[in-house]
């Protein structure tokens, strides 16, 4: 069913708010809205899209929205989808990013965010569920999701890598035949990809070329690092956050570490993806050097240098993704793929959930057993209680969370 542009874009604003707590919980909450409510999407669609969205650099849940709304109305689903994921966590980094600035970091908010943080751990498990009920068909896809969990959790490997693997072993090992060979009118014509490539390129480059011109040193600073996070961030929101943290901590100067984790904490309970920390941190390069005013331009400089580049590689590539998973090996490849990615949203969750439930966890990523919080456990129940038994709706849920959140730390 092809929905109405204004019933994509209630249905964005909405993923949008909901997309608290990370890339899992924010494919979580799609999978929930395009698959499950509105069916939007079958469930081979949008894993199919999920493996193209892992292989990228870049945010993978914010091209995920960009791609399930360029597949529902082409370029425009695609920039409404994309947009409306971004908007509502940037306006609520601005205000917080502001407050911290103005009166440093803000533990009032804590309790509030340990809840919703509770529920995401819940809509975290019944995604893996769903997924996983659906992507390991096969005892070769079950192999390859543990790989890829093992690799990711255990052994640190990259995102890429591990998908990169699981594509070739599901080439070489489904059992979907060769399929037709390669021709002419197997692939999209090149004039529309091309076109929309050139176009965004330009317009991702265009500011900073101004800011040459104009000799704004600071605000190039910024928007030339974040471009180049934005071209070489394989693997996932954690590992482009290392890079930003070592980066703008040590070499550039523009805040401390301490700033960073604070920054990094207020990114995990905003909606919207969690590389949203580096527009805290290019709020603070521009307020170091200019004020507030400054801050809120250098941050909006990054969110373009970060963002863009997503728009462009999504609108340039999903074209060629579409035909080519048309053929029998490359399905077969792509099942591989999905399998994987399975395993890697585990990992995931596994990361997220330690740093929820325990207050201690080693440098090694395991949680420290003696540091398990029996509120955060608590108020996983009480989340698991609403999502499972009652079947709140999941913005209910966010709010009643919130609330319980906030009164777990009055008593505690």
């Amino acid at each position: 069913m092809r929905p109405s542009l204004r019933t994509l874009v209630t249905c964005f604003a909405r993923i949008g708010l909901m997309s608290f707590g990370g890339p899992v919980a924010q494919i979580g909450v799609m999978h929930r809205e395009l698959v499950d409510r509105r069916g939007w999407m079958t469930e081979a669609e949008f894993l199919k899209g999920l493996s193209f969205s892992m292989l990228l650099p870049g945010p993978e849940a914010m091209q995920l929205s960009t791609y399930a709304g360029w597949r529902l109305r082409g370029v425009a689903g695609g920039l409404v989808a994309g947009l409306l994921f971004i908007l509502p966590g940037a306006l609520v980094m601005a205000l917080l990013a502001w407050a911290y600035g103005r009166w440093g970091a803000l533990p009032a908010l804590a309790p509030a965010f340990l809840g919703i943080k509770a529920l995401v751990i819940v809509v975290l498990v019944q995604a893996l569920w769903r997924l996983g009920s659906r992507a390991l068909r096969r005892p070769l896809h079950l192999l390859l999701a543990l790989s890829a969990l093992v690799a990711i959790a255990v052994a640190g490997l990259p995102f890429p890598l591990v998908v990169a693997v699981a594509a070739l072993a599901g080439l070489a090992r489904g059992r979907a035949p060769g399929g037709a060979p390669l021709s002419a009118g197997t692939l999209p014509g090149l004039r529309a990809p091309l076109a929309a490539g050139l176009g965004f390129l330009a317009l991702w480059l265009a500011p900073l070329a101004v800011l040459w011109a104009a000799g704004a040193t600071r605000l190039l600073d910024v928007g030339l690092f974040f471009s180049r996070l934005a071209v070489v961030s394989f693997g996932g929101a954690y590992a482009a956050l290392a890079y930003t943290a070592q980066a703008a901590v040590e070499a550039e100067g523009w805040l401390t570490a301490a700033q960073m984790v604070d920054g990094l904490g207020l990114a995990e309970t905003t909606p919207g993806p969690l590389i949203l920390v580096t527009q805290f941190v290019g709020y603070l390069a521009g307020l170091g050097a200019g004020g507030p005013a400054l801050g809120f331009a250098a941050a909006a400089l990054t969110l373009w240098a970060v963002f863009l580049p997503s728009f462009l590689l999504v609108f340039t590539l999903a074209p060629f993704l579409e035909r080519l998973t048309a053929l029998p090996r490359v399905t077969a490849a792509m099942e591989g793929v999905s399998a994987a990615v399975v395993g890697v949203i585990a990992a995931l969750g596994l990361y997220f959930a330690s740093h929820v439930l325990f207050t201690r966890v080693t440098p090694a990523g395991l949680p420290d057993p003696a540091s398990l919080s029996p509120t955060a456990l608590g108020l996983v129940a009480v989340a698991a209680l609403l999502l499972g038994r009652l079947r709140l709706p999941l913005p209910a849920a966010l709010a009643t969370m919130a609330l319980a959140g906030t009164l777990s730390g009055l008593i505690v």
